[in-house]
């Protein structure tokens, strides 16, 4: 029997072919969705994190515009909007939404900051949503203040504490408080690490000092950044502010004594607050060092107090590996698949392996011995950063390092002679490096 007049394909196989074509046009809608929403992934993640000085003048005339208009306001708004003492000079980096930028303050170098690029992004606080919302007093923002800071450090914060978050404006107990002033604060209160840094600056010489803000950004004292690609992961000659070459026992010096500042710095985290203070991201970029040596924190989005770093470990697991957050890293419970919430490293530990073993090698022990105690202080670096000796690994590295910049030379008779040898001094220890 012959195929029907004006036909040469059966029905059932017409309607095959045309289900067909119909499947492959949605498999290819669905493959172009998904190949236009990876590209603005990659756009948002990628590209949006590209640091320009465009970019960065026209966050900051955006944030200016929004000063005028008084929807925000802060003690150096006029600097940077009216009088212009404050003036933008470099974009440093932005990274997964923070925005950091180098400014200049009345010939100051400072550093402005913003977890986030626009001051809409973050949360308002509640009451403000209202426009008959009944105007509070400073002493009713520094309730709900501290409540926020509880939430953001896991810590039982003072409210005498508060006031020194807002200069003078929440001191006074009769003086009404703007909406803008109320929701600037509220944007820094939602930046751990402002918080972070308001709350410790007057109590800790290890973190950056907040120097003021504006809106949602607030400007820190300017320091020179470690970076893993340096000769000594800091700038030390710019400290030194003399040339010196890698050998000059100025530097030998020099490196001594930040280590020490990294050994008092960590005791200090430990001992002298109400609950130990860890430091998950440990690497040269999120520190500094002042010009008297000191190590200063300038970079503390993974910093927390025990409370809220118990909180954070546990999580669900199924090994060790699972554990790990950034540098603190707890076990894995495999009979509950729960982490403990107790840290199993420390952060001595995590210093000695990313910064002492850069500095105190054990690789070319073997070949020369090198001075006794420098061969003791590369064995207990080493040994610090595998996690053996706790405490008493703590005291004998201090010692070693007190002992090795009390024999070291480098006094100021040898930076003298260290220049007009034209940046070589010739000691019998340049092994050390």
């Amino acid at each position: 029997m012959g195929l029907p007049r004006g036909s040469l394909v059966p029905r059932p196989l017409r309607l095959k072919i045309s289900r067909r074509r119909v499947g492959l046009v949605i498999l290819f809608w669905f493959g172009s969705w998904l190949l236009l929403n990876g590209l603005l992934f990659v756009h948002k993640t990628l590209l949006s994190d590209i640091c320009t000085d465009d970019r960065s003048r026209r966050i900051l005339q955006r944030l200016c515009e929004e000063y005028r208009r008084g929807v925000l306001t802060g003690d150096l708004c006029h600097d940077l909007c009216v009088s212009r003492t404050l003036e933008y000079e470099r974009c440093l980096y932005y990274e997964s939404g923070k925005k950091v930028m180098k400014a200049d303050w009345r010939g100051v170098p400072v550093v402005l900051k913003s977890k986030l690029e626009n001051f809409y992004s973050y949360e308002n606080f509640s009451l403000l949503e209202y426009q008959d919302a009944p105007e509070l007093l400073p002493m009713d923002i520094v309730l709900y203040a501290t409540l926020e800071m509880k939430n953001s450090l896991g810590l039982e914060v003072k409210s005498s504490i508060v006031p020194q978050l807002w200069a003078h404006r929440l001191r006074g107990s009769q003086q009404k408080v703007t909406r803008a002033e109320l929701a600037s604060l509220w944007s820094l209160l939602q930046q751990e690490e402002y918080t972070f840094f308001r709350v410790l600056q007057d109590l800790s010489q290890h973190v950056v000092k907040v120097l003021g803000s504006c809106g949602h950004f607030y400007a820190v004292e300017y320091l020179i950044a470690g970076q893993a690609r340096m000769q000594h992961l800091f700038a030390l000659e710019e400290l030194l502010e003399i040339p010196w070459r890698r050998e000059g026992a100025s530097g030998r010096r020099m490196v001594l004594h930040i280590a020490l500042s990294f050994m008092h710095m960590i005791r200090h985290f430990e001992d002298d607050f109400t609950h130990r203070l860890h430091l998950c991201d440990v690497k040269p970029e999120n520190f500094a060092v002042r010009k008297d040596l000191t190590v200063v924190a300038i970079d503390a989005d993974l910093a927390f107090f025990e409370p809220k770093m118990r909180a954070i470990l546990e999580q669900n697991c199924t090994s060790n590996e699972d554990c790990a957050f950034f540098d603190c890293s707890s076990r894995c419970d495999v009979r509950r698949h729960r982490c403990g919430s107790e840290r199993i490293n420390s952060n001595l530990q995590v210093i000695c392996d990313k910064i002492f073993r850069y500095w105190f090698p054990t690789t070319y022990l073997d070949g020369r011995a090198g001075h006794p105690l420098e061969v003791k202080l590369r064995h207990t670096v080493q040994e610090c950063a595998m996690g053996a000796g706790g405490r008493a690994v703590q005291e004998r590295l201090l010692r070693l390092l007190t002992q090795l910049l009390q024999d070291s030379p480098g006094t100021p008779a040898d930076v003298e002679r260290h220049q007009a040898n034209g940046g070589r001094i010739n000691r019998p220890d340049a092994g050390f490096w």
